[in-house]
């Protein structure tokens, strides 16, 4: 026989072998996947961002089918889709849609080039992280923002831009998604996720300095310096908190009555999408009509 028609024919049978050996592998130890999973992942904005905690969307869907399974979708949010994608989630298994207050991100720090000058400079990669593992940065201030753009490299959705007079990330609530990414990327974690509030209005401190009120100061202008008049002045509601010399803000306790920001001697609260304030009522300056003098001498009688 041809030694060629051989070799052939015996590759044919090994391979005839092996792909009877793989098909009955394949169905031995085969893993069934939900077909829900597939259903739920086509309606997800396939981002991957990860701003729901999973990894990428497929894994959010499988989270989602486990949760349904278990009963509630409660905690489960896409935070790019937001609530139109999660409806659609929830219609396709069969489950009541969770409402969620929509988020924003929020720059905690308002040490712009003018209040909080630099003091040296950094020759190395332009990198936010490179920095804060190599030193303070290039002002005096340990806990604000470094100005490198490492937030806005890591969005996706071109929601973060720098601000070149105040060297600050400038958030776009319009295009943001609050997926996180941008808050991940901070070394100094000064981006916080934050309820977005009725309207688009909140107020928060933008300030992430822990120093003692003094050090704070010299290192900034704007910097909340732990004084705690905001504090007392929102003691009925209790939405603000006083710890390691920093105020904080709670969201869902703030009634938005902005006493705080007023109350606020460095400027460190700051109140968004407010409508302008009116001008209080100028105090009256008209002094009141002066009285007849007692001690005026009486007419002479004619």
């Amino acid at each position: 026989m041809n030694v060629i028609l051989i070799a052939v024919i015996t590759l044919g049978v090994i391979g005839l072998v092996s792909s009877l050996v793989l098909y009955f592998i394949s169905h031995k130890f085969a893993v069934h996947e939900d077909p829900r999973i597939a259903q739920v992942s086509d309606v997800l904005p396939q981002a991957n961002c990860g701003g729901c905690g999973y990894p990428g969307c497929s894994g959010f869907a499988a989270a989602c089918v486990k949760a349904a399974d278990a009963g509630s979708l409660e905690g489960k949010l896409c935070p790019v889709g937001g609530q139109p994608v999660m409806e659609q989630v929830a219609g396709i298994l069969g489950m009541a849609a969770v409402a969620s207050a929509p988020k924003v991100a929020v720059v905690r720090c308002n040490g712009t080039c003018e209040n909080r000058p630099r003091n040296a400079e950094f020759n190395g990669a332009h990198s936010c992280r490179v920095q804060q593992m190599t030193g303070m940065g290039e002002t005096a201030c340990g806990y604000g923002c470094l100005g490198c753009g490492d937030c806005v490299k890591k969005c996706q959705f071109g929601a973060l831009s720098m601000d070149v007079t105040t060297g600050l990330p400038v958030v776009d609530e319009d295009k943001c998604t609050a997926c996180g990414a941008c808050s991940k990327a901070c070394p100094r974690g000064i981006i916080e996720i934050r309820l977005k509030g009725p309207k688009g209005r909140r107020v928060v401190v933008l300030c992430n300095n822990k120093d003692k009120g003094a050090v704070a100061n010299k290192a900034c202008k704007a910097s909340c310096i732990g004084c705690g008049k905001c504090v007392k002045t929102c003691d009925k509601f209790e939405a603000i908190t006083l710890e390691n010399n920093l105020a904080y803000i709670d969201a869902e306790k703030c009634k938005m009555c902005r006493k705080c920001e007023e109350a606020c001697p460095k400027g460190a609260i700051h109140a968004f999408n407010f409508p302008p304030r009116k001008p209080k009522a100028e105090e009256s300056t008209i002094q009141s009509t002066q009285t007849p003098m007692q001690n005026a001498e009486p007419s002479k009688a004619e």
